[in-house]
Order: structure tokens, then sequence, then C-alpha cells
């Protein structure tokens, strides 16, 4: 897997992409480093792929499980250390199901899914931080 950034202004702002789609995605940094609000933070990306991770895995498994999902949706908030590198020490994702949905096989669907089958929670658990996580139905 291979991704580019290309510089899109005399800031910090950049365009990236990736081999694997077509898809752009802009990012930016913090007004104290020059980010000018024009992009995602690249801290931020890394909550939002925790939660997409874990989100597809979830969304697959409650299919498998024939579950009727009529929506779902995520919401992940991190907390950093407040010395430099401001690493994430504790991350919550909330998974709010809407549906005909098992509670219980839901439960089992999400300790699957963001603990055996994301990479993403895998590599940042590795890291030290502690990730948690707890579902909403309808």
């Amino acid at each position: 897997m291979k991704i580019h950034l290309n510089r899109k202004n005399e800031a910090v702002h950049f365009e990236g992409s990736s081999e694997l789609s077509n898809v752009k995605i802009n990012i930016d940094g913090s007004e104290s480093i020059g980010g000018e609000g024009k992009g995602v933070r690249p801290m931020e990306l890394v909550l939002m792929a925790l939660g997409s991770c874990s989100v597809f895995d979830l969304h697959s498994i409650l299919k498998k499980q024939r579950q009727h999902v009529t929506d779902i949706q995520v919401e992940v908030e991190g907390q950093r250390r407040e010395e430099i590198p401001n690493i994430f020490t504790h991350i919550h994702i909330t998974f709010s199901l809407h549906g005909q949905i098992d509670e219980e096989k839901a439960q089992k669907a999400a300790e699957l899914a963001v603990k055996k089958y994301c990479s993403v929670h895998d590599m940042l658990s590795a890291g030290g931080v502690d990730i948690t996580y707890s579902l909403k139905f309808n």
C-alpha cells in the first residue's frame, strides 16, 4: 500500500491520495503551525481510521448474523497526553445502531469487530492506547 501527499499551498495544506482508490482527502495542520482549516488534522484521521475499520467489520458481522440494520453511526473520542508527542492515551468508540437488532448478538459482534478484526485497533493498542467501546440501540 502506498499513499501520496501533495502540498496545496505555502502553508501545511496537503491533498492525500492512495494507489488503491481515486479518492482524495484534504489534510491540514493546526493554526499554530500555519494551518488554515482546509482539511482534517492527522490525529483526527487516526480516530476516523479506527472508527471506520471497526464499523466496517461490525456491519459485516451483523449482516452475517441476519440482523436488520437500518442505520449505524459512530462517534470516536480520544484523549491525548499533555507532553510531546501528544499521543492518544484513551479512545472510546460509541456505535449507535438502528433497526431490528438482537442486543446480545450485537454485543458479540462489536467485541469481534473491535478487538479481533480491526487492524487499526491492534496497532493502537499495541502502542499502549486503551480502547473501549459501547453500543446504543435505536
